[in-house]
């Protein structure tokens, strides 16, 4: 019967031209990694491309360096550490954010997405003159820098979790609260199972960012420790190593991996429509 047709919802023909220049333009984003991964590959003495052959030499060099591994591991520590944090702040912002209305709601929703809009450089120097200035001893400590990450990759949560919100029905709330439920035992059975593809895609979002945060760790990192972006510029500036390369090559297989587990968890073309109204 007609009633019981179900309309199938097709999307737009994308152009010939557009999708073209999405080729370009993917092709140009991933050649840089390409060359990455080649040099990293290298056969010869120095980092050069295109190589000259293909080796592991450097591959085995990297988990026997003193430099990369740690700061590898420490990055990736540090990428938890932050992921945790953001998550669960970003998330409660989010929700304070939808479901309340208050004086100057857009204007405190502009001041959590505001580390998004700013230069990198320009918040590192920035967290780094403030720690100075305020006495608080936060200058290059570990409690500082991991306030700093969580201050660029908060947003990143802000904004998924946020998508996951809109159109979300609170009736479902109403029915359990009225079943008896407990506010906790309605968040956690209703509310959190709805939200948390956004939840994973915002977690997942702020390790890479943290993982590869460069500019705020070169103001705010201790002076014992060393994150891999700035152990990969300290490489880059005064040796010219291969191995540089191949700690890259483990930096990217992170990220495609986390990328990977987004794209599994969650719909990422629906969380694509952050709507911040």
């Amino acid at each position: 019967m007609a009633g019981n047709r179900r309309t199938i919802r097709r999307e737009p023909a994308v152009p010939l031209v557009l999708r073209a220049l999405a080729m370009v333009a993917l092709v140009l984003l991933l050649a840089p990694v390409v060359v990455v991964i080649l040099a990293g590959l290298n056969a010869g003495d120095h980092l050069t491309f295109p190589p000259k052959g293909l080796s592991l030499r450097w591959v085995i060099a990297f988990f026997q360096s003193d430099a990369f591994l740690p700061s590898y591991l420490f990055s990736l520590i540090l990428a938890v550490c932050t992921m945790i944090i953001s998550t669960a702040l970003g998330t409660t912002i989010a929700l304070v954010l939808a479901r309340n209305e208050f004086p100057g709601k857009q204007m405190a929703r502009a001041f959590f997405m505001a580390p998004l809009m700013l230069p990198g450089i320009v918040l590192g120097l920035a967290l780094y003159l403030f720690y100075l200035s305020s006495g608080l001893g936060l200058v290059r400590t570990m409690p500082g820098l991991v306030i700093g990450h969580v201050l660029v990759t908060c947003p990143y949560v802000v904004g998924t979790v946020n998508a996951s919100l809109v159109g979300f029905d609170k009736s479902f709330e109403e029915a359990a609260r009225s079943l008896g439920a407990s506010p906790t035992k309605t968040f956690r059975s209703i509310t959190l199972p709805i939200i948390s593809p956004g939840i994973i895609a915002g977690s997942v979002f702020s390790f890479i960012v943290s993982f590869g945060q460069f500019d705020v760790s070169l103001f705010l990192t201790p002076p014992d420790y060393n994150p891999l972006p700035i152990a990969l510029y300290s490489s880059l500036r005064y040796t010219f190593e291969p191995t540089a390369a191949a700690a890259g090559i483990f930096a990217i297989f992170l990220v495609v991996v986390s990328m990977l587990i987004t794209a599994r968890l969650t719909n990422l073309r629906k969380l694509a429509n952050v709507n911040f109204s």
